[in-house]
């Protein structure tokens, strides 16, 4: 299973480019993370749409129109803004614009990679909100790639910890929070600053060279749990708990 990516039973890796350009947009959408450098700004918000419309189904330009209009009411931007250019909105409607896109062919998968980063707090919730309904309102999955912890334990069901291109941790919401299993996990947790941090915790040391990466463990070097097996061994990802796993040689040791 190695190197396999697998959606709704096909593995992805094996698609031919013509299927790969169907289930792009059209079953699997992607969010990006800054929407200015993603709308292109010599095209009108409209123009943004049907290019995308027309891409993946054979409709009228009136029709896609008129999708397009909707999918931008259902964002709270005025319809006849469709007309205008990317720079003309502030950068939380432009991310409003980009969920739109994303959603305009009704996907069942919507990857939003950091899709509050440079927003204020109050858009930030904003832009959470919507995507807390869109996933109820669309039936779809929802993975949100984030460095921002306090935006997991509010919107995620399922946590997934990568550490130097690894996954090291996964668990639910709760078994993250509560009983992280994986020394980056706990360091991570400890750096958080909330209204009861006394101190500032950080993770000694530097992430590692991914052209050159440690051996074993990534995190052995900055870890002090570590001990020569962890220099030696890659740790397998092991279900320590029902549905929590863990790639840590003594992951047990902190249950």
């Amino acid at each position: 299973m190695s190197g396999k990516i697998f959606f709704r039973g096909r593995d992805l890796t094996q698609l031919s480019n013509q299927m790969y350009r169907r289930i792009r947009g059209e079953e699997i959408a992607l969010i990006f993370q800054d929407p200015m450098t993603r709308l292109n700004p010599l095209m009108r918000i409209q123009d943004h749409f049907l290019e995308e419309i027309h891409a993946h189904e054979s409709v009228s330009s009136t029709e896609a129109r008129t999708r397009a209009r909707e999918a931008l009411v259902s964002m709270g931007i005025h319809e006849t803004r469709i007309r205008n250019y990317p720079h003309e909105f502030s950068g939380g409607m432009r991310q409003r614009i980009m969920i739109a896109l994303a959603l305009v062919l009704k996907p069942s998968l919507l990857i939003a990679d950091e899709p509050t980063t440079s927003l204020d707090v109050i858009v930030e919730a904003q832009i959470l909100e919507i995507l807390q309904d869109l996933k109820e309102a669309y039936h779809m999955s929802l993975l949100l790639i984030t460095h921002n912890l306090g935006i997991v334990a509010e919107v995620c069901d399922r946590v997934a910890v990568l550490y130097a291109g690894k996954l090291v941790e996964l668990g639910s919401v709760r078994d993250i929070f509560h009983k992280p299993l994986h020394p980056y996990t706990q360091g991570l947790l400890a750096s958080v600053i909330h209204l009861e941090t006394k101190e500032l915790h950080s993770i000694e040391g530097s992430p590692p060279d991914l052209i050159a990466p440690p051996s074993g463990c990534r995190f052995h070097p900055r870890c002090s749990y570590a001990q020569p097996i962890c220099t030696e061994r890659i740790p397998p990802l092991v279900e320590f708990e029902p549905g929590h796993f863990a790639a840590c040689h003594f992951g047990d040791k902190f249950l």
